[in-house]
């Protein structure tokens, strides 16, 4: 969404669902992982509203809905894409509202080829580095740049000394904001009937996407896809709006950032993005999902989604930010941004004679997601690893090689409530047991430190709506369990005192820190309050900011996240906020507070004609006052707020002052949201259907299988791809299976397998089968079944159900496996671990795992134990004749 939008989080908030007319719930099960914010679909089917749910599994969700489609896991792109395909050769996108606030006007490049015309790749793929050349992906009459993070990447070429570094990291920019535009302007045909503009470009790659593609592809009758079309169709344009939500479902595949923008694409072609009821909801699954990509944990990325730099020759403060800010929009201020953040960080040190500490920033030299750094520690190259809420043991893709890659540390640092898997694979792991490994012979010197609830601290979530609330500590820790703040600062500041001594200009960043947070308690638990002050941030004299917009590059004000920025305005804790909603409207601005500068939709500039107007009365937001000057309405305007419907900027204006009166989508270059991306994303500007990287089907609509640019890790033994539909040995693995949650588990159960109450209710790990699976595979309700991949092998309980639908495609009748992903052997609800079973191959943009379709086979009975299990592996990888190479073609 980042890169259609122009910010990477929901484009609304929960409570707005109430006002949709339609309601689409694809990629999640909401009622059941959702359950809170589910109460707002349930608001708007009271009002009328129509809920769709699309999914394998029949359930909750879709006991609620109006229609449930089962489809084919991994292939919601050719779904989208219908219908995408349907509004288009309708005729029913919101004309006026793509015109105005589209890219769909914008005349491409005439050297651009699309998978329409290379039979599912597009021009500038070299083959041999897994890599797309974008450059003839560009707008006709400007030289675009890539998304934020990427163009730095891009810095040495930009700055004349050599090509770029494409390998360095690949797209992680995602939530970063769109690319920039060169010198010149697009060619632009407001009629959007030049062969080459955006709007002909998209209806030619999705033609071939019809209603019986859908079905040979996803297996959704079309009778029931056309249902689908209509009911979005009907219920989208100037006075009715559509909302789609989505979690993880869509996200955890090799092409899951092309999900998205499937759905970026369809929302604004119908007119649904940045007004009441629309928008797209990216449903987190728990706490501060959100906040900790804004902040964040991300390798990548500085707070606020300001790109991590790259290792470059002799690269100062400047020449960054002309290689990586955006000449136009809000992103043309990242200098003030930055500069802000490194006070935040280096305080009185950080100065303009010395570049405000920039050199004290880390460099990338490559991807550093978890899954290379689970090869780096196979190859010895990482050290020391730090697991701090986190299980990877059970909970990461391929839990083998997290096994073994922790068991070539020197040292492991967990720090959670109880001892997971992570803590004690070295004495109780799956390789003990096969002989694999021996704990005499294991190096790593585990230490495993209590952690604290959110009940026994201070502190913000940021959920699913951008929304960051306060909680307030409850309870003192027991024992010596302590918080992740306590605990970061601590170890801090006693590292900061072994090194106080130091003459080594490599220890400055950490010495010049700033650290002195006040603590309190017998602990010296750091002040959360004073935290949050650091990241609103504040001006010279210390007084507190209200907006971003009051950010400089001089060095004369801190903050620690521009975008939250004004979360402690006036001083005050904005976030622990708690107006009950019969004292306020329904937009509830007084219950917590949202970033940016507490809007609760984005891009509500475009609820309003390009004169200011409402589309129509029953979706208005926000509108321009003439009398007043300036815009007003239910929200706060995602606009400058003086900043007239006519006004036309001077053709040398940078930065916000750029955008024009009509241009709502004020993080990207040209202010439009993106039907098309001409750079910013790795593997290419529309969203194109690819089968999964282990799929028992060839690809229908293209001779390209896979993602030509997935993101495959480095060969290793334990992770073996299968072969796909085109090849011989598909047949060994003939079932699609999917991973999904549960409401009485929490992700990879460390929070959930030791309550009791909890572990009864869901005592064991279990396989959702159909009945006529069951039948032909003599599987027995309650029984055992052994699942077996080319990875590893896996037992469930069989739990026999009409819920898993039989589907029929390509001609074949298809059966898919649904695999809760909670279980380990430790705690009190025991089990195999669905994500043994998974593959390492990732999303080339995100570097998500592809957890949500693969293929399997599946049998009666209990898996074997010790060595007989990795014989049975062996002998499927035998007989589908896979090697180190099966499946990593382009």
């Amino acid at each position: 969404m980042g890169t259609s939008f122009g910010r990477g989080g929901a484009t609304t908030f929960q409570q707005d669902l109430q006002h949709s007319d339609c309601i689409v719930i694809q990629g999640s099960n909401m009622a059941e992982c959702h359950p809170v914010g589910f109460q707002w679909v349930m608001e708007a089917k009271a009002r009328g509203a129509k809920v769709v749910h699309v999914d394998p599994r029949f359930t909750r969700t879709s006991a609620l809905a109006d229609v449930h489609v089962p489809l084919r896991a991994g292939s919601d792109i050719a779904f989208l894409g219908g219908i995408i395909n349907h509004v288009l050769r309708t005729g029913s996108y919101f004309r006026d509202y793509v015109v105005a606030y589209t890219n769909g006007p914008v005349v491409l490049r005439e050297d651009f080829r699309d998978t329409e015309d290379l039979d599912g790749v597009f021009s500038g793929l070299d083959p041999d580095s897994r890599s797309y050349d974008n450059g003839s992906w560009q707008y006709e009459g400007t030289e675009m740049q890539a998304a934020s993070g990427q163009r730095d990447q891009e810095y040495d070429r930009r700055a004349g000394a050599g090509s770029s570094v494409t390998e360095a990291a690949r797209g992680e920019a995602h939530g970063s904001g769109g690319a920039d535009i060169g010198e010149g302007e697009p060619v632009r045909d407001e009629t959007m009937s030049h062969p080459r503009c955006v709007f002909q470009v998209l209806k030619r790659h999705y033609a071939r996407y019809t209603p019986e593609v859908v079905e040979q592809v996803c297996g959704v009758p079309q009778d029931v896809f056309r249902q689908v079309c209509e009911l979005v169709t009907e219920n989208s344009g100037r006075d009715r709006t559509t909302a789609f939500a989505y979690a993880v479902g869509w996200t955890q595949h090799t092409v899951g950032v092309q999900y998205i923008r499937a759905a970026s694409v369809l929302q604004s072609l119908l007119g649904n993005i940045g007004r009441p009821g629309g928008g797209i909801l990216a449903l987190r699954g728990h706490a501060s999902i959100q906040g900790s990509t804004d902040i964040p944990t991300l390798f990548n990325l500085l707070p606020g989604y300001i790109p991590m730099p790259h290792a470059h020759q002799q690269q100062d403060l400047d020449t960054f930010v002309e290689a990586d800010a955006a000449r136009k929009g809000y992103w043309g201020n990242m200098r003030s941004y930055l500069v802000s953040l490194l006070k935040a960080y280096w305080g009185e040190t950080a100065t303009d004679a010395n570049d405000f500490c920039f050199d004290y920033l880390p460099r990338l030299t490559g991807s550093h997601s978890t899954y290379e750094t689970v090869m780096a520690q196979l190859e010895g190259v990482c050290k020391g690893y730090f697991l701090v809420g986190e299980n990877p043991a059970v909970g990461s893709a391929n839990a083998k090689l997290q096994r073994l890659g922790m068991a070539n540390l020197d040292w492991l640092v967990v720090r959670d409530f109880s001892l997971i898997e992570s803590a004690t694979w070295w004495k109780d792991g799956p390789e003990i047991e096969t002989g694999e490994m021996r704990t005499e012979d294991i190096g790593t010197e585990v230490f495993f430190l209590p952690a604290a609830a959110h009940t026994e601290k201070d502190g913000s979530f940021t959920n699913t709506q951008r929304l960051l609330q306060w909680h307030h500590q409850a309870v003192p820790p027991p024992g010596e369990a302590r918080s992740d703040l306590w605990f970061a600062f601590h170890l801090g500041r006693i590292v900061r005192e072994k090194l106080a001594a130091s003459t080594d200009e490599m220890d400055r960043p950490l010495l010049d820190l700033t650290w002195g947070y006040p603590t309190k308690g017998e602990h010296a638990e750091p002040d959360a309050e004073a935290v949050l002050a650091e990241i609103n941030g504040h001006d010279a004299d210390g007084n507190p900011l209200s907006s971003y917009e009051e950010l400089k590059d001089d060095g004369s004000t801190v903050c620690g996240c521009w975008i939250y920025c004004g979360v402690y305005a006036d001083g005050v804790n904005q976030a622990a906020r708690r107006r009950p909603g019969r004292e306020q409207d329904w937009v509830a601005k007084e219950w917590g507070w949202a970033w940016p500068a507490n809007r609760r939709i984005l891009y509500n500039r475009a609820s309003a004609d390009p004169d200011g107007r409402p589309w129509s009365e029953r979706k208005a937001l926000v509108w321009w006052d003439a009398d007043e000057g300036s815009w007003t309405g239910h929200d706060v305007p995602d606009f400058k707020p003086d900043k007239a419907p006519d006004h036309r900027p001077p053709p040398d204006a940078r930065g916000p002052a750029a955008l024009s009166g009509t241009d709502p989508f004020i993080m990207q270059a040209d202010g439009k949201a993106w039907l098309y991306v001409p750079s910013g994303l790795t593997d290419g500007p529309l969203p194109t259907h690819y089968e999964p990287q282990d799929s028992p089907f060839p690809n229908l609509l293209y001779g390209q299988q896979r993602n030509p640019v997935r993101h495959l890790l480095p060969p290793h033994p334990d992770n073996r791809y299968q072969p796909s539909g085109t090849e011989p040995g598909s047949e060994v693995f003939p079932y699609v299976a999917t991973t999904y949650r549960l409401t009485e588990h929490h992700t990879a159960g460390g929070m959930s397998r030791w309550q009791p109450y909890l572990a009864e209710l869901q005592p064991e790990f279990f396989c959702e089968v159909s009945p006529e699976l069951a039948a032909s595979r003599g599987l027995e309700h309650t029984g055992w079944a052994t699942i077996v991949s080319a990875r590893g092998v896996v037992e469930a309980r069989v739990l026999v159900t009409d819920r898993m639908a039989p589907l029929t495609v390509q001609g074949r009748r298809l059966h898919q496996v649904g695999l809760p992903y909670h279980w380990g052997p430790n705690g009190y609800a025991t089990g195999d671990a669905a994500n043994e079973l998974l593959h390492l191959s990732l999303d080339p943009n995100s570097h998500i795992q592809e957890a949500k379709a693969f293929a399997v086979d599946i049998r009666a009975g209990r898996r074997p134990r010790g060595p007989a299990a990795l014989e049975l592996v062996r002998d499927y990888r035998a007989r589908a004749g896979i090697d180190e190479d099966t499946g990593t073609a382009p």
